[in-house]
């Protein structure tokens, strides 16, 4: 039986941009000004890569004690930015549907807990269905190890794996990880970019991938 593997940010949830506006500001009040469609460009990505990342765009080697103060500091300002979560359309539905129609799923994000917990509770999400959280794992987006962990704790064959994101990093992870993915409109990127990253299909966001469900053969 086929399973939808999740990411959150972007695909779930409505949380991209304060994302993007909450690193920019981060890495201001620590007078690296950064551009940001630079940051969103690499929104996906753990903390700790990100971070690494961005220094590198801006020619500066951030060392450990930086990265943990940017991190730090862009929890806080996310937090302050969006303290209540909004679910991206449909999301809410699908899940749902998921549930009561007993089809496979997990959720698996570069974010940690407690910061993803209000996405998780804006989404009805209970505590019986598997998250897959940054500190679950060794690496991070692009690299496969959220979606593999999700996947074995599923109890499924990787071949019948769909991972569903909005970003380039999650469809190169997918790849990575030897599964089909499927891109969302809903993070920003274009559908060009998602298909070239991998996506086998593109649906504008979870709403119309709520209604294609029976092209991706998982309805009971």
């Amino acid at each position: 039986m086929r399973a939808l593997i999740f990411d959150l940010d972007g695909t779930l949830v409505d949380t991209v941009y304060a994302h993007v506006f909450a690193w920019q500001c981060a890495f201001a009040e620590a007078d690296m000004a950064i551009d940001g469609w630079r940051i969103h460009r690499r929104i996906g990505m753990s903390g700790g890569l990100f971070t690494r990342a961005a220094g590198r765009e801006l020619g500066h080697e951030l060392d450990p004690r930086e990265v943990a103060a940017l991190q730090a500091r862009h929890g806080e300002l996310f937090a302050q930015l969006l303290p209540k979560r909004r679910p991206l359309p449909g999301a809410v539905e699908l899940l749902r549907f998921l549930r009561s129609n007993n089809i496979i799923h997990g959720i698996a994000t570069s974010g940690s807990r407690p910061e993803i917990n209000a996405s998780l509770d804006i989404l009805e999400v209970p505590n019986d269905v598997l998250v897959v959280e940054r500190n679950d794992v060794i690496r991070a987006k692009p690299e496969p190890d959220l979606f593999l962990a999700c996947q074995q704790r599923l109890g499924v064959r990787i071949e019948d794996c769909y991972v569903i994101g909005d970003a380039v990093w999650d469809l190169l992870a997918a790849r990575r990880a030897g599964m089909l993915s499927i891109g969302l409109l809903s993070g920003g990127y274009g559908e060009d970019e998602l298909i070239k990253a991998g996506a086998f299909r593109v649906y504008r966001d979870t709403l119309e991938l709520y209604h294609s469900l029976d092209e991706l053969g998982v309805l009971p």
